[in-house]
């Protein structure tokens, strides 16, 4: 029987991963494969790599069609945003409303409400105007730029739903937090990123300093935009964990818009 546990366990992930897909974006996985949507964190790590590299690709043929730096980087930011169906998004308009409430004891309240306000509107117009901007100053390795950000936005979240609690006694959040392991649902996400920062220093010896660069801005910042929620709110929920995804994304992009430059 023991014979069978590595291909139960591999079928098991492959589950895991599949579920997560069918959490995080609106990828269609075809009904009859079986989902499963317990430790789905870990996973959100490596599915955003690959959601970057998808992102990549699209960016290359928009290249190749003639598009211009912006028109491209203002497309990209869309796609982006469709493919998640705004999941995040959403999460920094609840967390945006929440914090503009000056009483404390009104924050979750405010934030489980379904309609926007005028700080969440804003707050949405701020991480995707940054993104593009951002983005369209970016001529060289937008591949990497869009896997290291759409990968260490998802690993805050990863830290966040790891180090600090949860407030709400339900929500989508919950399960999160009551599946997550630590370390090694950490340090899977991390040994990912720190792979792509090998990548590129692989791929041009010369930006060494950029890989390592990226690997710590990077990691800084997911920490840092958890801390913060964090420290504002006493612990996070569902919101703040999309929220902590989309300003980690915008920061980094903003962070690599400057370093990427100066390495031209």
């Amino acid at each position: 029987m023991n014979n069978f546990y590595p291909i139960a366990l591999l079928v098991n992930y492959c589950q895991s991963f599949l579920g997560a897909i069918a959490f995080y974006t609106i990828i269609p996985v075809p009904e009859h494969w079986p989902l499963k949507f317990q430790q789905l964190a870990r996973w959100a790590p490596l599915l955003g790599i690959f959601l970057g590299s998808g992102l990549g690709l699209v960016d290359l043929g928009l290249n190749y069609g003639g598009f211009p730096l912006l028109i491209r980087s203002a497309l990209i930011v869309t796609i982006w945003l469709g493919i998640t169906g705004g999941l995040h998004l959403d999460g920094v308009i609840d967390t945006a409303d929440g914090l503009a409430v000056t009483d404390p004891t009104r924050r979750l309240q405010v934030m489980q409400d379904s309609v926007t306000g005028a700080f969440g509107v804003m707050a949405a117009i701020v991480v995707l105007g940054l993104k593009t901007i951002a983005l369209g100053e970016i001529t060289t390795y937008r591949w990497f730029g869009l896997m290291v950000a759409a990968g260490w936005g998802r690993w805050g979240q990863v830290a966040a739903i790891g180090f600090y609690p949860y407030l709400k006694p339900t929500g989508k959040g919950a399960f999160h937090k009551q599946d997550l392991r630590l370390p090694q649902d950490l340090l899977l996400g991390l040994v990912c990123l720190l792979i792509m920062s090998g990548l590129l220093i692989g791929f041009n010896v010369d930006y060494w300093w950029l890989g390592v660069g990226v690997a710590m801005i990077g990691s800084a910042i997911a920490l840092l935009v958890g801390f913060w929620f964090n420290y504002r709110l006493g612990g996070h929920t569902g919101d703040t964990y999309g929220a902590v995804v989309e300003w980690t994304e915008t920061l980094i992009l903003c962070v690599l818009s400057c370093l990427l430059n100066y390495a031209n």
